[in-house]
């Protein structure tokens, strides 16, 4: 990626900063997020690039208090800065005449801590040029459909108070589908800061060897409890699940959260489970919306104990309760749970007979405070026997709950801890993801 580029963006959202800034009126807190990309993408359907580009796009938020009432707006950065400053300020204006109409809101943040940050991750990414000829040839011969994302991510924060963060990062992601003759799929992704073609390779071998797998008659399971193994994108899908009404302090503090019964310590989970918001991966930037700085680890969960909520500044308003910076929706923003002893080249024998699940699908709640989540099984999942994939099992519904699968039936957790990146390009190339092992489970529940 050019510097020149890097440059710029960070320029450009400086001199938008100071622009807005100067325009500021007596009693007005004005905070701006600066956010955008310059990525190159292909698309490939049927082992054939079908599609090449480059996408160049940035956006800007601005959030306005007065008088302890509060709005914000959305405007596209076109990369004329004299045309992106005018509309910045008209939407300014636009936002002084809706502030007033609205209600006081009680719990409206201001920053107490005032910081800045400036935070670089460069990679080694593979260039335009070199992607097809890099990523293309270990595909030949595989219907295999998906897309490929690299290359500079960026986001800035910065407010009246004379508060400026920047963030930006250097990553790659391939996101496919592997398909059968019969239409089933591998569901496989592969994601980091910096190239390694070996580890490419290795990785499209493998699931290879696993659509092989998939082109075997497949079987239909009863519902019942199985021996299971769920694979490090299964687990992810499952810790995402706590972001939603789950470490969320507003959550417990609602009744509302699957981890009530762990706040009153009338439940814990395996002490082979360990959970944390880890900055120091550098996938996603330390600041939040408002501005304030998380500090680079947080343990939630250590040891089957839970140490710590999300809390962010709003709710410890509201609440009377000490802030740890979480973001407003106190989600895990960069999740990291610890790895076992399990190696992988173990799995199947301590299966013995049982499951395999490569992914999940579909996930929900069935009993959000009893702490039960249902989904599907999807893609890559294999009955296996005597410690050998036997099939593919057809799709099947279960119901569970974090308290067996994370807690009393957890019984090993794999030693390789695997990033599992968020893949979502619909506006904008997201940042981050989860670093999570594998679980194995002496039993898991599916319904039908």
């Amino acid at each position: 990626m050019s510097n020149n580029l890097k440059i710029n963006a960070q320029e450009q959202f400086n001199q938008l900063a100071e622009s807005i800034f100067n325009d500021k009126k007596q009693d007005e807190f004005i905070t701006i997020s600066f956010g955008g990309e310059r990525s190159h993408f292909l698309r490939f359907s049927q082992s054939k690039i079908r599609q090449n580009g480059m996408v160049h796009d940035a956006s800007l938020n601005i959030s306005l208090i007065y008088n302890n009432r509060k709005c914000s707006g959305n405007i596209p950065i076109k990369g004329d800065l004299d045309n992106d400053i005018i509309n910045a300020r008209a939407e300014l204006s636009r936002l002084r005449s809706e502030v007033v109409q609205l209600p006081v809101d009680p719990f409206a943040i201001i920053p107490n801590k005032i910081e800045s940050s400036n935070n670089v991750n460069e990679g080694q990414l593979l260039s335009p040029k070199d992607a097809p000829q890099s990523i293309m040839p270990a595909m030949q011969g595989i219907d295999i459909a998906g897309i490929w994302a690299s290359g500079f991510i960026f986001s800035g924060n910065a407010n009246t108070l004379g508060q400026k963060h920047w963030f930006s990062t250097e990553t790659f992601s391939l996101d496919c589908s592997l398909i059968t003759k019969d239409e089933k799929m591998v569901k496989a992704t592969f994601a980091d800061s910096t190239w390694d073609q070996n580890k490419y390779n290795k990785f499209m071998n493998d699931s290879i060897q696993k659509l092989h797998h998939m082109e075997k008659q497949s079987i239909k399971v009863k519902p019942g409890n199985y021996r299971t193994y769920i694979a490090s994108a299964g687990v992810s899908d499952l810790l995402g699940m706590l972001s939603w009404n789950g470490i969320s302090e507003s959550s417990i503090q609602r009744g509302q959260s699957a981890l009530c019964k762990m706040k009153n310590e009338d439940a814990q989970l395996s002490p082979c489970f360990s959970l944390t918001e880890d900055f120091r991966t550098g996938l996603v930037p330390k600041f939040n919306g408002l501005g304030e700085i998380s500090s680079e680890t947080l343990p939630l969960i250590h040891n089957g104990i839970l140490k710590n909520t999300l809390i962010s500044s709003q709710t410890a308003k509201e609440y009377n309760l000490n802030t740890n910076y979480a973001s407003t929706g106190e989600s895990i923003r960069s999740p990291y749970m610890s790895g076992g002893e399990l190696k992988e080249s173990d799995v199947l024998k301590e299966i013995d007979t049982g499951l395999y699940l490569g992914n999940l699908h579909y996930l929900n709640w069935s009993d959000n405070v009893g702490g039960r989540i249902t989904g599907m099984t999807r893609y890559a999942c294999f009955w296996v026997e005597n410690g050998e994939i036997v099939a593919p099992i057809e799709n099947m519904r279960f119901d569970d709950s974090l308290y067996n699968f994370f807690g009393n039936n957890l019984e090993s957790v794999s030693e390789d801890v695997i990033f599992n990146p968020e893949t979502g390009s619909y506006n904008s190339r997201s940042l981050g993801g989860t670093y999570c092992p594998g679980i194995l489970l002496s039993s898991f529940s599916l319904t039908l």
